[in-house]
């Protein structure tokens, strides 16, 4: 058996991020061959993914990453079984590396893209692999979504401070100089935080599924039975419109003014602003 000197180790550990004894092992294990004893490492993260494919992954980090020039944003998830792990400098430091690789994908979605992407030369995938290897639970990517701007406009990203939970909205406006305007970027900050608050279906009706909105009006039915039918037909209307109000973003109240819907706030703070506003589209995404 080749000797296990300390510079091997350290090499490995550098190499792969390992614990000492981690690397001692694999090192013993392939008879001083790094590159196998490396490769051993990783091995070690797929079984380990492997034995706990069943495992809930209820924990984790919601990390987001917008460009230099605010174009591009990307907003992501990564998850693991326990808070501990969550709160790990290993899984805070692999959690920041998904939000550059997130940014960095060629696909705007899709988590597989994702896990392809190269940081520094490895995959996501296997960079992800080795962090199992090291905390020794079940990681995965949970959500991922990526937004360019195709016009005037801006990206505005919201994380609450817990880390679990947070949104990316995309506002399409009249000119760019709307779009650079301080009180509308607070705005839109505002809008994102609302929506992390409210957790809106969809942007308005029209985006809602319609068998949710089907089941819906089969429950206010249910509550009503035995009403005469044109009494019916206007109480699941109200019902139905109250639907909407709550889970529409458009329509829903907004948090910091319940006087105004989110729709008026936005296009209010765009006329201030001398132009025209829209929300284009949102994502929201929480761990657990």
């Amino acid at each position: 058996m080749a000797e296990i000197s300390a510079a091997m180790v350290m090499k490995l550990r550098k190499m792969s991020g390992q614990g000492m004894m981690d690397c001692k092992q694999a090192l013993q294990d392939t008879d001083g061959d790094v590159e196998k004893a490396l490769d051993l490492l990783r091995k070690k993260g797929l079984a380990t993914l492997a034995k706990r494919a069943g495992r809930d992954t209820s924990e984790g980090l919601v990390v987001s990453k917008i460009s230099p020039d605010g174009k591009t944003a990307a907003l992501t998830t990564l998850c693991c079984e326990t808070d501990f792990v969550a709160k790990s400098d290993d899984f805070i430091t692999t959690a920041q590396i998904l939000a550059d690789v997130a940014l960095a994908c060629p696909a705007n979605e899709g988590i597989e893209n994702v896990l392809e992407t190269s940081a520094d030369g490895r995959k996501f995938s296997v960079i992800m692999t080795e962090l199992v290897s090291k905390t020794g639970e079940k990681t995965q990517v949970g959500d991922y979504a990526k937004y360019q701007l195709d016009g005037p406009g801006l990206i505005s990203i919201y994380i609450h401070f817990n880390e679990k939970v947070g949104t990316m909205v995309q506002i399409e406006t009249s000119d760019e100089a709307i779009a650079a305007g301080e009180a509308l970027k607070q705005t839109a900050s505002d809008i994102a935080m609302h929506i992390t608050a409210t957790k809106p279906l969809a942007l308005d009706k029209d985006q809602i599924d319609p068998e949710t909105v089907e089941r819906e009006k089969a429950i206010f039915a249910e509550q009503v039975k035995g009403k005469p039918a044109n009494i019916i037909e206007k109480i699941i209307e109200g019902k139905i419109n109250k639907f909407y109000a709550e889970n529409c973003l458009l329509q829903q109240p907004f948090v910091k003014d319940d006087s105004r819907s989110v729709e008026q706030v936005l296009a209010d703070a765009a006329k201030q602003a001398g132009g025209e506003a829209k929300i284009k589209r949102f994502a929201r995404f929480e761990v657990g």
